[in-house]
C-alpha cells in the first residue's frame, strides 16, 4: 500500500510545477540537445550528453524527491539520495577514462532506444493529457518517470553497453513505476515498465549477434 492517495500524488505535481515553472521547458530542451548530440556525435558530444543526464538526475533527486515528494512519501528521502547518486555516477563516468560513447546505430538496441526517446519526450505528455492529467497537476519532463525512460533510451545508444553502475537505479525505478500505473491510474507509466524490461533484456542479458540489424 502506498502512503498517499492519488489526490495527494497529483497535488505534489501541482506544487512542483507551480514552484519551478518554466524549468520543465528548459529541462526538455536540454534533453533534446542530448538527443541531437547522440544523433550527430562529435568532439565533446559524449561529455555533453553525460552532463545533461547527470544534471537531470541531480535535479530529480534534489529538487523533486527531497523538495516536494518527501512531503507525502517518507521513502522519497531514500529516492532522493539514490537519484543524486545516479547523477554523480553519470558525471563521474563521463568525466573519467573509458567513458561511454553515445551514437545511434541501426541495431535492435538503437531502434528500441529511439522508441523510448520518442515516448519520453512526445508520447508520454500526449498520453498524460489524453488520460485527463492537466497542468499543473501533471508529470512534466524532468520528473522521474519520463526522464528515466529517456535515460534508458540513451543508454541503449551507448558503447560499451550494459554498464551496471548506471543501470541499477533506473531499472529499479522502472519496477516501482508499475505500482504508480496500477494504484494511481498513471497508465502512461506502463511505458516506464516496458522501458525497464526492454533495457534489461538488451543491455544485461546475452544476445546473439544476429539481433543487430545493420552496422552504423
Amino acid at each position: 500500500m502506498l502512503p498517499f492517495d492519488a489526490h495527494q500524488f497529483f497535488e505534489v505535481f501541482a506544487r512542483y510545477n507551480s514552484a519551478v515553472w518554466p524549468a520543465p521547458i528548459g529541462l526538455e530542451l536540454a534533453a533534446l540537445v542530448a538527443v541531437v548530440l547522440a544523433l550527430h556525435p562529435g568532439a565533446g558530444s559524449d561529455r555533453g550528453i553525460g552532463f545533461i543526464l547527470g544534471g537531470l538526475w541531480l535535479w530529480m533527486g534534489g529538487v523533486y524527491h527531497l523538495g516536494f515528494f518527501r512531503a507525502v512519501n517518507p521513502a522519497a528521502t531514500l529516492f532522493g539520495v539514490l537519484f543524486v547518486l545516479e547523477g554523480v555516477l553519470l558525471l563521474a563516468i563521463i568525466a573519467g577514462r573509458g567513458r561511454l560513447h553515445f551514437g545511434w546505430t541501426r541495431t535492435t538496441p538503437g531502434i528500441v532506444g529511439a522508441v523510448l526517446v520518442v515516448y519520453a519526450l512526445v508520447v508520454y505528455p500526449l498520453l498524460a493529457h489524453a488520460l485527463g492529467h492537466r497542468f499543473p497537476a501533471t508529470p512534466t519532463f524532468g520528473l522521474p518517470c519520463p526522464t528515466t525512460i529517456l535515460t534508458l533510451g540513451l543508454l541503449l545508444w551507448a558503447e560499451p553497453p550494459g554498464h551496471w553502475g548506471l543501470l541499477v537505479i533506473p531499472l529499479a525505478w522502472s519496477v516501482l513505476g508499475a505500482s504508480a500505473a496500477v494504484q494511481l491510474g498513471m497508465w502512461e507509466d506502463l511505458g516506464l515498465v516496458a522501458a525497464g524490461a526492454l533495457s534489461f533484456a538488451l543491455l544485461l542479458l546475452p544476445r546473439p549477434a544476429e539481433t543487430r540489424l545493420a552496422t552504423r
